[in-house]
């Protein structure tokens, strides 16, 4: 095995997200910029982040290969979504980089080469070493692949495998720095005895009391009148809680269904049908599957788990030759034939020693070295020796011609065949398209039923009448539609217009629905009450839209968030009315008791309540009315209280203090601990708040 192949067949492992940092860390950094117009630059800035411009061209370059590599992890065609995390995971990786690189060089930390040269091939290597060259086979960090594969470095002369090499380094060291930094900071975190005491006090001292309610619902909306001073005052006093991280923007938009109808289910059932009864005359099952399913599954053995529900569970359980189906799964209709079934191993260990048809003079000749070979080893030489001698596989012939543990599925069908239709201990000699293998079983793990079928499916979509019924309804909504009408018009149509608030700029959903990339990128070019001119498309839907409004970064001006406020200030005018309603109660009266009698309520009581989890059973979580409670005096009826759910009135019956606290290093050690899980995310969302950064990633993604 080469030391490319080594990487490619190894890419569904240590292109994890580890990887996919060390990818994003080392093209992102000093990368040479020469030979483009300062106006080219600026067209095409993706971002810049405290003074660090962001190159379209180099970003994009790191979205394509994280999101290559979201595709070799989760499988199947490269989707929208998978691009779309990809852009994500890059600009997350983009920000940390470059918020912590001014703080690090700040502080003067550095990694230095022998620090660096351990936390490759030291007793304990960096988590990212660990992870791209874990074997997935045992779950086991291969230190003698590392090895290898640094001194090919030296050999292969392969440009392309030193620099990803200079990535995963890239990667480790700025690893090492972020977390010598977070150390730093980390180590800045304390408790202090009187914290860890009334931690202990919070969540151990127990209030019995008893309270009256005036609930906010009790009074109706036709009995109060709201003014610009109040939605003023709530503004006000609130306003920390309106700033945009980010600009926002407000979208209404009406979907146009154009799923399958019952129409379009009945032709892909009745091609389903068809393809069933010309897979059973088939007698070449694997290129008829090959030409007439959607989808293209593997012909090769599968044990059971790996099949959709349906199929899995059935194919199990019948004999070769037998047709399944058809079952609907996920949008498609699934027919197979079973070609073959057998009870084999999960995975086999082996080695092999390969030849080069070419270099040994045409395959005949190379078949009959194999034979001598195989006679040697029937001898008993030295299967690692001859492997070191012959092999020209040079990713295998260092270890002796070994493969490893490997699964079915994973070598081509020959060699697959060999490997698991033999029995521990066998030499085999096959020809694949690479060359002559002399192949050594050295274990056979496991054991499982497997089937090879031959699997149809027909994908349930939507024909072209459905979909020209859509799109015609689309368009005439279209035409119909101004700034004004938009709802209305939709509603003649029998359409509805829905409106998602607080959209960002990377958004791919509208009220967690599929929307097009386009369609936001739309919305963040368009002025207020734009109607978009054309209609966007999903794979289910057309969708239209119109922007409503444009929340800016910052502090949200009262007149965007007046109607979101609305219930709010509602319930504070209530609080005023109920609150002089409660005074007048509370006024000349000497307990709960006696307050209630005046406004016609039972006080009701509650027990064992602490001041760490503030809830007042069967009505709400009530953080101003139980910080009350812990700060009076028995027997004593409070002040009038504006709670979340209404105003309140409540009187201790009493306190239940806890023991001492029996282990005060062990408590303050707790409280430690959970500061330091918060405290990163603080520490970063701070040094994010005061850095300069230019987002631009809407005008190309």
């Amino acid at each position: 095995m080469g030391l490319m192949s080594f990487l490619r067949n190894r890419a569904g492992f240590i292109l994890t997200g580890a990887m996919a940092v060390a990818i994003l860390a080392f093209l992102l950094g000093d990368v040479v910029k020469s030979g483009t117009p300062f106006w080219a630059k600026n067209q095409n800035r993706v971002a810049e982040i405290n003074g660090e411009k962001i190159d379209f061209q180099e970003f994009n370059q790191q979205v394509d290969q994280t999101a290559e590599m979201f595709k070799q992890q989760m499988g199947g065609n490269l989707t929208t979504q998978m691009k779309s995390y990809a852009v994500q995971q890059v600009w997350n990786q983009l920000l940390q980089k470059e918020i912590l690189k001014s703080e690090i060089e700040k502080i003067g930390l550095e990694v230095g080469k022998n620090e660096l040269n351990d936390l490759v091939t030291g007793n304990r290597p960096s988590n990212q070493i660990v992870q791209a060259f874990t074997d997935p086979q045992t779950g086991q960090f291969n230190r003698n692949q590392l090895l290898t594969f640094i001194s090919q470095l030296n050999t292969a002369g392969n440009p392309q495998a030193a620099q990803q090499w200079e990535m995963l380094l890239a990667a480790v060291k700025e690893e090492r720095l972020n977390n010598k930094y977070s150390s730093l900071l980390n180590n800045s975190v304390y408790v202090t005895s009187l914290e860890a005491n009334d931690e202990y006090q919070q969540r151990n001292k127990l209030a019995n009391f008893k309270y009256v309610l005036l609930d906010y619902a009790g009074v109706k909306d036709s009995e109060i009148k709201i003014t610009d001073a109040d939605y003023q005052a709530y503004y006000d006093e609130h306003k920390n809680s309106f700033k945009n991280q980010e600009e926002t923007r407000s979208i209404e938009y009406v979907v146009v269904d154009a799923r399958p109808t019952a129409k379009d289910i009945d032709y892909a059932k009745e091609t389903i049908n068809r393809l069933k009864t010309e897979l059973a005359a088939s007698t070449n099952d694997s290129l008829f599957a090959s030409i007439n399913s959607d989808n293209k599954y593997p012909y090769t053995f599968v044990k059971k788990g790996q099949l959709s529900p349906a199929l899995d569970s059935v194919l199990f359980n019948v004999p070769a030759g037998t047709i399944v189906g058809p079952y609907e799964s996920n949008g498609l209709f699934e027919i197979a034939k079973v070609a073959q079934t057998t009870v084999g191993p999960d995975s086999v260990k082996a080695s092999h020693i390969l030849l080069n048809a070419t270099a040994e003079g045409g395959v005949q000749k190379a078949l009959a070295k194999a034979d001598s070979i195989k006679g040697l080893l029937a001898k008993g030489e030295s299967f690692s020796s001859l492997a070191v001698q012959f092999s020209t596989d040079q990713g295998s012939k260092v270890n002796g011609g070994e493969l490893g543990t490997f699964p079915r599925g994973q070598m081509v069908p020959v060699f697959d065949n060999a490997v698991f239709n033999g029995k521990t201990g066998d030499i085999k000699v096959v020809e694949s398209q690479f060359g002559v293998h002399i192949i050594k079983i050295e274990n056979q793990i496991g054991s499982a039923k497997y089937v090879k079928a031959a699997i149809v499916d027909k994908a349930i979509i939507s024909g072209k009448e459905t979909l020209n019924t859509a799109h015609s309804k689309a368009n005439a909504f279209l035409t119909a539609a101004t700034a004004q009408n938009f709802a209305q018009e939709a509603q003649k149509l029998g359409l509805k217009a829905t409106t998602a608030t607080r959209v960002l700029a990377m958004d791919n959903t509208l009220d967690g629905n599929e929307a097009p990339r386009e369609l936001i990128k739309w919305a963040f070019e368009a002025k207020k009450d734009d109607i978009s001119d054309r209609v966007f498309e999903t794979e289910q839907s057309y969708i239209l839209a119109r922007l409503v409004d444009v929340q800016p970064k910052g502090i949200l001006p009262l007149a965007t968030v007046k109607k979101d406020i609305e219930p709010a200030v509602k319930n504070a005018v209530k609080a005023k009315l109920l609150t002089e309603k409660m005074n007048a109660a509370l006024s000349g009266a000497s307990s709960l008791d006696q307050v209630g009698q005046k406004l016609g309520k039972t006080p009701v009581a509650v027990e064992n309540i602490v001041l760490a989890n503030p809830v007042i059973p069967g009505v709400s979580l009530e953080n101003k009315v139980v910080g009350t409670v812990f700060g009076l005096q028995p027997n004593k009826p409070s002040k009038a209280i504006e709670g979340a759910q209404g105003v309140y009135a409540v009187q201790v019956n009493g306190f239940v203090n806890p023991a001492a606290i029996p282990d005060l290093n062990a408590q303050k050690k707790q409280i430690l601990a959970g500061k330091l899980q918060r405290s990163w995310a603080s520490i970063f969302k701070a040094l994010q708040d005061k850095s300069e950064i230019t987002d631009n990633r809407v005008k190309f993604f």
